[in-house]
């Protein structure tokens, strides 16, 4: 039986005060992000492409009239770029993106993120100082994690080692094969200890890490980590990455990223998240 009170689980509902509070948080980065010369997008709340961005299995998909496959928007990063440059084309110059608006993830989840899309651009520093803004705005003075999606991949492919591995986080795998490179990569936590582990790595991961580092030195913030085996769930980022995080809670994610041979960066702020921390805190 379900009552009349009840709501689907993950789905959200606000009231009072955080109610007011998402507000806030909304208008704050939005504000922000105009500042650094982002311009808004409200995307629709159906897609005939997520499957580029978002596994089927998390997607709520039915058919239109014609009896297309279709779905609620499951991710807004690549619907922005999609449309951005096919759908408004040439009637459009302008580079710089910024949404705020809920993503559906099945069976019944909402996730409301703020988030920005840079196109044509590999400049992920400004994300990151962007969401830095935001955060000391709200005095949430959080964890920033630096990481580079290339170098799992490398080593996976070199060591036919499976993706999932790094995915899933499987230390004990990784730590289990005896490699005296691999396992300091594991425990590399600062990034004054790059340049040290840059000398008994492998050719091929030497630039990537050296990518790392360059960018930490760019970036003014006191609690900042890498972790260079990390590996992000989500398909389209393929170089540098970053997350700021409470805990296991993960508060802001981005990264560069390439679609169709065009280089991007982006970040989505997940409202939710900071939400729950500010009302700790």
């Amino acid at each position: 039986m379900i009552y009349e009170h009840e709501i689907p689980k993950g789905s959200k509902l606000y009231f009072g005060k955080s109610a007011k509070l998402k507000r806030e948080i909304e208008n704050l980065a939005g504000k922000i992000l105009e500042e650094f010369g982002y311009e808004e997008i409200v995307t629709p709340f159906f897609s005939y492409h997520q499957t580029k961005s978002i596994s089927t299995k998390e997607l709520i998909r039915f058919s239109d009239e014609k009896n297309h496959i279709l779905s609620l928007r499951a991710d807004s990063t690549l619907d922005v770029v999609r449309l951005i440059t096919k759908r408004l084309g040439r009637s459009v110059e302008h580079d710089k993106w910024f949404y705020i608006q809920p993503v559906f993830r099945y069976p019944s989840s909402e996730i409301y993120q703020v988030g920005a899309e840079h196109i044509g651009s590999s400049n992920l520093r400004e994300s990151i100082l962007i969401s830095q803004k935001i955060f000391e705005k709200l005095e949430l003075f959080v964890g920033l994690q630096i990481s580079n999606i290339k170098i799992p991949q490398i080593i996976s492919k070199e060591l036919e080692i499976d993706i999932s591995f790094f995915e899933k986080g499987n230390i004990e795998k990784i730590l289990g094969l005896d490699i005296k490179w691999l396992s300091k990569l594991a425990y590399l936590q600062k990034p004054k200890d790059i340049d040290s582990i840059i000398e008994i790595v492998p050719i091929s991961l030497k630039d990537e890490l050296t990518k790392i580092k360059e960018l930490c030195d760019k970036i003014e913030y006191k609690n900042i980590i890498v972790a260079p085996l990390y590996y992000a769930k989500m398909r389209y980022y393929d170089d540098l990455y970053f997350r700021f995080f409470e805990g296991n809670k993960t508060l802001a994610m981005g990264g560069c990223y390439t679609w169709e041979s065009l280089k991007a960066v982006g970040f989505a702020g997940y409202i939710d998240e900071i939400i729950e921390l500010k009302e700790c805190s």
